[in-house]
């Protein structure tokens, strides 16, 4: 799914960086990410989500509120008003773009704000949190007294929150004390998903009882069951991210064709580790990595897995489509490849084919089929090598390539 970054102007006059996911060949709408507190739009969960909804048809502005990441702005002077107050200019900006919001996700915190700031957003059709507290001011109960009394005497100070020591100014801790989320539940009017854990750490599964409570119908609740409160179990954030698409289906515009080059495959990088990559081809989606003793996270196959892959595929096939115009009784192929790089030979790489059949084939007719395993498609462009064209590499902003 390809990303492009994606700024804009919030009320202060400060420029907030973004990331936007975007959706490939259908478009089902566009959705801004609020993240947690403690966290920024390049967080594990929130390039988890982000991505996984791309893939799903909806585009996706993930982005750092104002004075966090790569965003302008003091963070001892950020508060929650502001991060409402940013939710709601990220929005216009990406309706003067062309892709109105029509969902509103948020995080911990980010949630909070997304059902705060969704009555200002007319073309919010649904909003999903996740883990969010029912209350602004609920953070503060993880703040010692002690805390909270140098902050007011400096002005600013570290505060520890689920497991992390971040940094906030008195202006935030005043703000969220204002705060009436109960008034703006009662007032929200586009269909609600709440997403919480019942073992979360840091906003507990109340929050999410009291939020269902408050808000009007139509209301959902799923459990998260064992994630923490960060999700940084990957497979949590896939979850919740699933669950998010599939319940949005019914509330997001009509899907509508999008523009763009198709690939015979491409790959990009999912910003999680240091190797993982989104492939797409044929249709399908799936992970490349590298294994964990080369500092990949071991999610996926390698780039030598798939070559190998390739030829197992190519071979299998082959066999099925000659065997059936045959017609012997060829009933299961499976082909396993082995790659290795042989020091002091060239070529150094050596692929090695075990091929197991099913079926009451001859001995004449198995050597046939062994001879025509070394003649498939892919074999034959192994073994004969190829040319390549020359690299085109543009810019993401489209201003120059090289």
């Amino acid at each position: 799914m390809p990303t492009s970054t994606f700024s804009f102007v919030n009320g202060q006059g400060r420029r907030l960086a973004g990331r936007l996911e975007m959706p490939e060949r259908i478009c089902r709408g566009w959705a801004v990410l609020a993240h947690c507190f403690t966290c920024g739009k390049d967080s594990r969960s929130a390039v988890a989500m982000g991505r996984g909804l791309a893939a799903q048809g909806i585009g996706v502005l993930r982005f750092d509120f104002s004075g966090i990441g790569d965003s302008e702005g003091d963070a001892d002077q950020s508060s929650f008003s502001l991060n409402v107050d940013d939710l709601v200019q990220a929005a216009a900006a990406m309706a003067a773009a062309d892709m109105p919001v029509a969902m509103l996700i948020g995080h911990s915190l980010g949630g909070t704000a997304a059902l705060v700031a969704a009555a200002r957003i007319p073309s919010v059709r649904a909003v999903a949190t996740v883990g969010a507290p029912f209350d602004a001011a609920h953070l503060l109960r993880h703040v010692p007294d002690e805390a909270l009394r140098r902050i007011g005497a400096d002005g600013t100070g570290p505060v520890p929150l689920g497991g992390f020591e971040v940094r906030v100014g008195q202006a935030f801790i005043d703000d969220v004390r204002t705060h009436d989320t109960e008034h703006h539940l009662a007032g929200l009017t586009v269909p609600l998903l709440i997403l919480h854990s019942p073992v979360d750490q840091v906003v507990d599964i109340d929050n999410a009882s009291r939020i269902f409570l408050a808000a009007r119908h139509s209301k959902s609740f799923i459990s998260l069951d064992k994630a923490d409160h960060l999700l940084r179990d990957r497979a949590d954030a896939e979850h919740a991210t699933a669950v998010i698409a599939a319940w949005a289906g019914r509330y997001l515009p009509e899907p509508t064709a999008l523009p763009g080059r198709v690939f015979d495959a491409e790959a990009e990088e999912t910003g999680l580790g240091k190797f993982q990559l989104a492939l797409q081809s044929g249709g399908s989606r799936w992970l490349a990595d590298e294994p964990t003793a080369v500092g990949g996270l071991g999610s996926g196959p390698t780039p030598y897995n798939l070559l190998s892959s390739a030829l197992a595929a190519c071979t299998t096939m082959t066999l099925r489509h000659f065997a059936d115009l045959k017609g012997w009784p060829l009933e299961r192929v499976r082909t396993g490849v082995d790659h290795r790089k042989v020091k002091d030979r060239t070529p150094p790489d050596e692929f090695t084919r075990h091929i197991r059949v099913e079926g009451e084939l001859d001995a004449k007719q198995l050597a046939a089929l062994a001879d025509v395993a070394a003649r498939c498609p892919v074999h034959r462009t192994l073994a004969q090598g190829a040319t390549f064209a020359a690299v085109t590499l543009t810019r993401a902003d489209g201003r120059g390539e090289g």
